[in-house]
């Protein structure tokens, strides 16, 4: 975690499975570091395995999840990613950053992998805002009537709705979208990682921004009070349109963090102060973890591919 003073502190490395490592910043934790954990691995030790894999597997879930918007189907994205990372361990040979080498691969797999779920539906601005149009205003539901409290409805019903909005990107715009302005991944890394310049990715980034922006500024109440829509109008529509799922909450029972308590912010100069009013909305939204992370790893290095690969190491 970050000090005031722009120091790093982490806890020990016992405990880095509940601690959220972030890979983007650019102090390294104490202890192994990243190349340390890829060579023990590369020598046998499952322990540095699971610990390198615990480091990023949240990171790529919560990609996953902006990528494809439901967390179920964001699970199954991540152990695609990983189980390619793990089976192509032995093939890096540190000429970049582990970092880099992950998340390209990360980028590459949730760039060309095939359409599911909300993704199979290609959705425009202009669809995206007539649908919240086509949802009426009404009253919050009885709170005797549903088994959760109001306010984390409305919480959900505004990450349901926001993260939605990320789908009517396409997805580099998507990807450099979460990358850059969710998550706060410079210019330079986030070029790394896409394989551009840094230029081209600020350029892609703040065109996905402007898009954002423009929508909301339209459209959102959060942004711009002059416009109608508010999200506590919008809750019980959305719970009756099947949107949201009383008994199955996706994104507001899920977290223990939020994205601004885990990722850095990057502050890109005072050309993007316009696009910047609408961050702190994708800021806040939930630093989800994968069910049962420690389990779901296991089951992962169980995998006859995983362990035929690792003895192979």
């Amino acid at each position: 975690m970050s000090k005031g003073d722009g120091s790093c502190v982490f806890t020990s490395p016992s405990h880095w499975s509940s601690v959220v490592h972030n890979p983007f910043r650019e102090c390294a934790p104490d202890g192994a570091t990243d190349a340390d954990l890829v060579e023990q691995a590369k020598n046998g030790d499952y322990d540095a395995i699971e610990t390198l894999i615990l480091r990023h597997q949240a990171w790529v879930y919560n990609v996953a999840v902006r990528m494809v918007f439901s967390p179920q189907d964001a699970e199954v994205v991540t152990q695609e990613v990983l189980v390619k990372v793990v089976t192509k361990l032995s093939t890096f040979k540190g000429e970049s950053k582990f970092r880099t080498w992950l998340y390209r691969i990360a980028a590459n797999h949730v760039l060309n992998m095939k359409r599911r779920g909300a993704e199979t539906h290609e959705m425009t601005f202009s669809d995206y805002g007539a649908a919240i149009e086509r949802t009426p205003d009404l009253d919050l539901p009885d709170p005797k009537t549903v088994p959760v409290a109001l306010p984390i409805l409305v919480e959900e019903a505004k990450t349901s709705c926001t993260m939605g909005m990320l789908l009517c990107l396409d997805r580099k715009q998507r990807l450099i979208f979460t990358l850059g302005e969710i998550f706060g991944v410079t210019d330079a890394v986030g070029g790394e990682v896409l394989e551009m310049t840094a230029v081209n990715f600020r350029q892609c980034l703040s065109r996905a921004r402007r898009d954002l922006h423009n929508f909301l500024n339209d459209q959102c109440g959060l942004v711009n009070a002059s416009n109608p829509c508010r999200c506590p109008k919008k809750t019980r529509g959305f719970i009756e349109d099947g949107h949201i799922d009383l008994q199955h909450l996706m994104f507001s029972q899920q977290h223990l963090e939020r994205v601004r308590d885990v990722a850095d912010e990057t502050v890109r100069g005072i050309d993007d102060v316009v696009e910047q009013q609408h961050a702190a909305l994708f800021r806040e939204h939930p630093f989800l973890r994968p069910a049962n992370e420690i389990d779901w790893l296991q089951r992962l290095l169980k995998r006859d591919d995983v362990r035929r690969t690792l003895r192979l190491l």
